[in-house]
């Protein structure tokens, strides 16, 4: 064999080993959030999560996506749950979505940070890539708080070296009439606004997964 078909014949075995590598059936996307995430006043299958789904399999990748969500849940009850949600599902992903209910409930900014940190170090510790979804809060909570409470994110994911989405309601939260794309409690967003949520979440996650 000369040269040129030896050179021919390794850039098809290596793009063959590629193919079937991408093929191949891999850890889900584990995703851990509360209600924002968990379809709260929705019908079933419509919000972001369901999305981001379906859009994978549109795409091609053979990756589930495990929704993990619970209405209220908060940073401690996230941390509680993660180490069993790990050690079943093996994910290759961890979407973490927490922290709007322990602003809340008026809960300690420290005791969300630690709570954050520790379950990204539990993903790390598990060989998965954690994607951080952060949050802001309302201006009538103060902007001292609402700075501080944005700060808390980009410090996790900063100490961590992990993803972040600096905002998981741009787009929504952050517009004129922003009420009209949420329910009447003003908290949850509307159906309409899920494919914007995935929007916010899709491109960095893209990148973390291809």
């Amino acid at each position: 064999m000369n040269r040129r078909h030896f050179n021919a014949a390794a850039c098809a075995l290596t793009l063959a080993t590629a193919l079937d590598a991408w093929a191949k059936p891999r850890g889900p996307i584990l995703v851990v959030g509360d209600s924002l995430s968990a379809e709260y006043g929705l019908k079933r299958g419509s919000g972001w999560v369901a999305l981001l789904e379906q859009r994978l399999r549109q795409k091609g990748p053979q990756i589930a996506v495990v929704n993990a969500s619970i209405s209220g849940d908060t940073t401690s009850g996230g941390r509680s749950r993660l180490p069993a949600l790990l050690a079943q599902h093996q994910p290759q992903l961890v979407v973490i979505e927490l922290g709007g209910n322990d602003a809340l409930r008026g809960l300690p900014l420290k005791t969300s940070q630690d709570n954050l940190q520790a379950m990204v170090q539990a993903c790390l510790g598990a060989h998965a890539k954690v994607l951080l979804l952060g949050m802001q809060m309302p201006p009538n909570y103060g902007p001292e708080y609402g700075t501080q409470f944005a700060a808390m994110y980009a410090s996790v994911a900063k100490g961590k070296g992990v993803a972040l989405v600096p905002f998981f309601l741009k787009g929504v939260a952050d517009v004129p009439q922003a009420d009209t794309l949420f329910q009447s409690d003003r908290i949850h967003p509307l159906e309409a606004a899920h494919p914007t949520l995935l929007d916010n979440v899709w491109p960095t996650l893209l990148k973390m997964i291809a």
